[in-house]
Formats: C-alpha cells, structure tokens, sequence
C-alpha cells in the first residue's frame, strides 16, 4: 500500500502538539464548533425539552414536564383538527417559543404568571380569526391542568429539580408512615380501652353510666348493676408488662418528631436538607437513638395488636435492639436526608466521606453536580472530588453495590424523571451525578447544548445502576438515555455544498474530540488546515481510532469544524487530546459490557463453541471418508458396489437443483442467518433447503460461502435474469 501524504508540520503538531509552518489556516479556534452542531446556533427558535415546568403539587407528571408537552397536550385539546385549528396551533407554538426567549433573557415565575406577559409580547395581528386566537390562549392561561415554576436548563436546575422529587417522595413517605403509625395506634389503644372496660375501674356506676349515654341514664339503677357485674372483675385485665409495653409504644408514637402532623401546612420535617455529607451525617447520628426508639416501639406495637408478643422470645431481642439492629428497611417509614453538594465545593474536606456515608446504608440522597470534565482528560492535572474523578464517581459508587446510582446530563433530566422518582423513593441510598454544563467553557454554546453534548460524545454517558431491580447485571444496569448505545460514538448524516456547490451527504460521528472542540480551554489541542492542505493522510478521528497502531502512526485525525461563516474547516487533533478520546472509549466499552453490549466474555465463548463445532464437523468429515480396510475386506464387492451406487444416488443433486450435504451439517446456524425463509433445520438440528423459491441465488451462493464446513451446493441459477448473475455463477464454481 503506498504511504498517505503527510505534512510535515503538520505531523509535527499532532506529535508535539506545535503549531507553526505554512500548514495551518489563520482560523481562531475558540469560533469553530463541531459540524454536527452547526444548525443548533440559536437554540430558542427550536423546540426541544427546556424550558420544563416544575409542578407544583403532586400528579402523574411528576417532578417535572417540558414546556413543550404542555403546549403540545394543550393544541391537541383545544385546536380543531385539520386547516380550522391550524391557526391556533400557530399561535401556541409562538406563545411557546416567546415564553422559552423569555426564559433565556432571565425570566422567572410559575407558568400561569409568564403566560399573559408571554401573550402580550406576541406581535398583533389583523384579522377576527387571529382575535379569537388570542381569547383562546388569555381564556387556556386560566385553565391549565399543570402550573409550577419555570426552569431553564442551567446549573441551579438539578437541585431545583431533584429537590423537587425528594419532596414528592418524602410526601408518599410521610403518608404511608402516618397509616401504618396511625392504625397502630387504634389497635393498641382499643386493647387498652378493652382491658378497662372489663376491669373494676370499668364497671363503676359512672364508668356504665359514660357507656349508655345521657339519653338512657335514668332508666338504669348504675349503682346496683356495678355491685352485679363488678364483683368477678379483675382490678387491671392486662398484665402488668404487656400493659407496661403498650402504654410505652403508644407514648413513643405519639411523640415523635420526625413526622409532623398530617394535617399541618407543611407535612414534611424540617433539618432534613444538607449543603455537605459531613452536616448530614453528623445530624442522622443525633436522630439515631429516636430513629431506633420509634422503630422499636412500632415492632413491638405490631406484635402486640397481633397478639403476637412472646415475652420468652420476645424480651431478650428487643433488650439488645440497638442502632445495630437496624437494616435500610427499617427506615422505609422515616424521612431520608437530601445532600445537595454545590459544584464548587464537590472536593470539599466536609464532602470527603461521600462513599463512605453511601456504603454505611445511610438513607440519603445526594446529588453530586459535575461541572467540568476537560480537567480530567490529562493524568494528575484533573481536580478529584471523593478520592475519585467527578466523571468516576458514579462507577465507583455503583462497585459498592446495595444502592441506586443515575449519572446523566441536565440535558436529559427529563427524559430520566421516572428513574429520578425510583431513587428518591428507593429504600436504599441513592447518588445522581449530573453534568450541566461547564461554566469555564466560552465558545458560545448555550448550557442545554454544551450539556447534551457531553451526553452525545461519550464524555459523560447516561446510565443507571438500581441494586434492588433484580438478582444480575441485566436486571440492575441499563444505558437507555443513550442514543446508539450499540455503537462507539453516535452517527449522524451531515449536508454540506462542496466548491461546486453540490450537495454532499457524509456520515459523521460525535467524538469526544468534537466535545472539547467547545471548550475554549482545548483550543491549543486544535490547528484548522486550509483546504488546500487537505490529503489522503488524514482521517476523522472515530475511523483513526479504528487503526492499528503502526498504521494510525502514518495518518492524522482531524473532526469537522464550522465557523461563523458556515464555512466548512478540517481541524487537526493532536496526540495528547486523542489519547483522551481513547480513554473515554475505553470507558464507554467497559459501561457496554455491564450492559451486556459486545460482551468480551461472551463472544470469547462464542468464538470457542464455533471453533469446537467446526473441528468436530471437519473430524466427522474425516472419519466418514475413511473406510475401515478390515471392514471393507469383510463385505462381499457386490454388495459393496450396491452401498456405494445407493449413497452416490443418496447424496447427488438432482440435475442441477442446490442440495445440502445435511448429515455432515454442524448447526452453526450461518445459512439461516442469510435468509431463514430458504433454509431450516431438521428434526435432528441440521440444515435443510426449506424453500429454494424463498430467496435469490445470491443467497444460496452466500450462504455456500459462509457455511463452515463448504456442505451447500448452489447448483445452477434458476432465474436467468437475476442481477450480476455472471458473477454468482463464478463464485458458486467451487461448490458445484
């Protein structure tokens, strides 16, 4: 193969990392962005998930839904269908895209508040239909089914959002613990209430008298129908500790903290949201002594309203039932603790102990905001948070196992609510990771944009570990969230004009070297090529990664870059930057694996079992060839020649029809693999033509060649006008 062009000044930048030579364009970097962001320069006049509306109260929609839903339900409720509606439908969609221009210039407040300024902002028009229009959306404003705050996709909105699940969940918490306290206490104060009814206390002429009412009270002589029943009655008709156990249980229940009353403005408990790990520890060590008295009192409460308390059994276990005792179950009923870490303090000495509060079991939730990744591409220069990288943290959380861990992006908070609502609402501890944007990066990408960016490239890829989901890996991992999660980066067709101004449409794929093409910071790890400096020597920088080292030593990675003429540049990567683009690959592979994409060890022993099929076909191959000379000897000639005449008869196609040696068939399953309708196996698992007029002659020549043991036959075509037939017929010469 001859050696591609190299420049080489340009070698020497992708090497050492210096720019200088004629070899470069006079293109300041920091204006370029990748190709494939191109179309997405002013992100308020497209539709996409931001701004979302928090609600607030609880619904099916949970902590949050796009503004975008919420127009799109309201169109479908209120316009006409076909050309009568369509006019509204465009009104909505302005009113939608003001409200979202709103939001970008700093707005605030809940969506029935931005609604009319929203509408008084939208240009008027001529027109009785256009109105009636704006009577429509002024009448809608009033009548929405959701209301709650606005939010753009910036860095206050995963702890707005996430706080906002917390609540909701801390809200179905605080209902279930008020049920299950609040029949708890009916049950044992109904005990109660028994034994001193039946008691001589109970029988008292007054105590009867309370019983029958006012209404009936002169009918009765109490005074002599207590000296009758009260003469038997015990003084007190629970023992003396079963009364002691209830009386304390009940006291417990009645007082205590962590639970205000249902029926208080604000049914959540105070003290439960943190800045630190260090502040949230040190409380749920104050709260531990109540936590496990509560729990306690409600065990032992639960087997008294049972009748279930053993006081042999019973006794010595609740004595020793301490902080010890108690599992991440047991605090299904209590308040879990919200830690919501600011980004510049994530690598804080009062964060330090964030794993090691996670795998205690403590029930907490916390969010770790992850603010910059481009610190990380290089060994050591990286800021570490928690002992590890910020990008890491979710990893290594999840190889301690017994928790719920989500790492996403801002960008896909919505699309991740219902994950977000499983883990605040899991019993065990649970961390969300999430990348908004880095506010050091300043080449005008927008924070939803730079967001989803890093989502796109890999560099801070969406999954989501849940320990309680099931018993294996494919039940407990998932990287949905993710777009193309077959595959090393995601592809997308991109359409330029070319210097002849022809349209070309060109698979592109978004790297990690794309990602940090929007970061001023890396602007030095890039050098745009004039075009007349392009050559055969460089390739996109997903197909370089791809090469041999020896032959990616010969070439130069390059990604497609935009400035702010849409004028298309080839922009040079070099070795330090790609060498992180490497690294991140190789994490994405490993995150494949958990989720059972190209599986090393599975396609390891995939690999085996077909060359262990392979060699027992190529060895039955063998030993049915070979005819024993003792037992040919043996076989009178006549009767020889006839067994050999019956197999030839057996085994020889029919005229020139295709035909399958099916006794020698391995099961390697390659020919149903070019078109199942053709070919089948028989009872005994071997192949077989199934229908020779379900498919082409290609496909029987394809499958001859891919067949391990050459056992398919194509014969002769049977449609002479099928394409390129002169040159099937010549492949299928070696298995006639």
């Amino acid at each position: 193969m001859d050696a591609p062009t190299i420049h080489n000044e340009q070698m020497r930048f992708h090497v050492a990392g210096q720019r200088s030579g004629a070899g470069f364009a006079e293109v300041e970097v920091a204006t370029l962005r990748p190709a494939l962001l191109a179309p997405y320069r002013h992100l308020t006049r497209l539709r996409h998930d931001y701004p979302v509306v928090l609600p607030q109260a609880p619904g099916p929609d949970g902590c949050v839904l796009p503004l975008a839903t919420v127009i799109g339900r309201l169109a479908a409720e209120l316009a006409p269908r076909g050309l009568e509606g369509e006019r509204l439908r465009r009104h909505l969609l302005r009113l939608e895209a003001e409200m979202r221009r709103m939001v970008d210039e700093g707005a605030q407040g809940p969506l029935a508040e931005l609604w009319p300024l929203a509408l008084a902002r939208l240009p008027q028009g001529q027109g009785s239909d256009d109105d009636t229009a704006r009577r429509v959306l002024a009448q809608a404003a009033e009548s929405l089914k959701i209301d709650g705050e606005l939010a753009p996709c910036d860095a206050a909105l995963p702890a707005r959002l996430l706080t906002r699940a917390w609540r909701l969940a801390q809200l179905e918490k605080s209902r279930e613990y008020h049920r299950v306290a609040d029949a708890l206490m009916r049950k044992l104060s109904d005990i109660r209430r028994a034994a001193w009814v039946h008691s001589k206390a109970g029988m008292q002429a007054e105590a009867l008298r309370a019983g029958v009412g006012g209404r009936h009270g002169e009918l009765f002589d109490f005074a002599a129908m207590s000296r009758l029943v009260a003469r038997r009655a015990p003084a007190d008709e629970l023992p003396a500790p079963r009364r002691q156990r209830i009386e304390w249980a009940l006291g417990v229940l009645a007082q205590q903290r962590f639970w205000p009353d249902a029926r208080a403005e604000d049914p959540l408990p105070a003290g439960n949201v943190f800045d630190n790990c260090a502040a949230a520890m040190e409380a749920f060590r104050e709260r531990l002594p109540a936590a496990v008295e509560l729990l306690k009192a409600i065990a032992i409460g639960e087997l008294e309203a049972a009748g279930r308390y053993v006081e042999a059994e019973h006794d010595a276990v609740f004595a020793r039932y301490d902080m010890q005792s108690l599992t991440a179950d047991d605090f299904a009923l209590l308040p879990d603790s919200l830690v919501c870490i600011p980004a510049d303090r994530t690598s804080a000495p009062e964060n330090m102990g964030l794993l090691e509060m996670l795998s205690s079991g403590m029930p907490a939730k916390v969010l770790v905001p992850v603010s910059d990744l481009m610190d990380e591409a290089a060994l050591g220069t990286g800021r570490f948070a928690f002992g590890v990288r910020g990008a890491r943290l979710a990893t290594t959380a999840m190889g301690l196992g017994g928790m719920f861990v989500l790492q996403c992006t801002s960008a896909g908070l919505p699309a991740q609510k219902a994950r977000i609502a499983r883990g605040m609402s899991c019993r065990s501890p649970a961390l969300f990771t999430v990348y908004a944007g880095s506010p050091a990066a300043t080449a005008g990408i927008a924070p939803y944009l730079g967001a989803a960016a890093a989502g796109e490239s890999r560099a801070f890829p969406t999954f989501c570990y849940d320990a309680a989901a099931g018993a294996n890996w494919a039940a407990r991992f998932t990287l949905a969230g993710n777009r193309q999660p077959e595959d090393d980066w995601p592809v997308e067709p991109f359409e330029y004009a070319d210097d002849q101004l022809q349209r070309v449409v060109q698979p592109l794929a978004f790297t990690y070297a794309d990602f940090a093409l929007t970061d001023a910071r890396c602007s030095a790890h890039f050098a745009p090529v004039p075009r007349d400096r392009w050559h055969d020597g460089m390739l996109p920088v997903a197909d370089w990664l791809r090469l041999p080292e020896d032959e990616a030593a010969l070439r130069l990675p390059y990604v497609l870059a935009v400035d702010g003429q849409e004028r298309l540049h080839r922009v040079l990567v070099d070795a330090r930057l790609m060498k992180a683009t490497r690294e991140r690959l190789l994490l994405w592979h490993r995150l494949q694996e958990h989720a059972g994409i190209h599986d090393s060890h599975a396609e390891r022993l995939l690999a085996e079992e077909r060359a262990r099929q392979a060699a027992a076909a190529q060895a039955a191959a063998a030993n049915d060839a070979v005819v024993p000379a003792a037992a040919a000897a043996a076989v009178p000639a006549a009767a020889a020649s006839a067994a050999v005449a019956t197999e030839e008869a057996a085994s020889a196609p029919p005229s020139d029809e295709p035909w399958i040696e099916t006794a020698r068939c391995p099961s390697c399953n390659e020919c149903q693999l070019v078109n199942p309708r053709m070919f089948a196996y028989n009872e005994n698992k071997q192949a077989v033509i199934k229908d020779v007029n379900a498919g082409t002659y290609r496909d029987l020549v394809e499958a001859a060649e891919s067949c391990q043991v050459a056992i398919i036959h194509p014969g002769k075509p049977r449609n002479p006008a099928e394409p390129g037939l002169a040159e099937l017929v010549e492949r299928a010469r070696p298995f006639l």
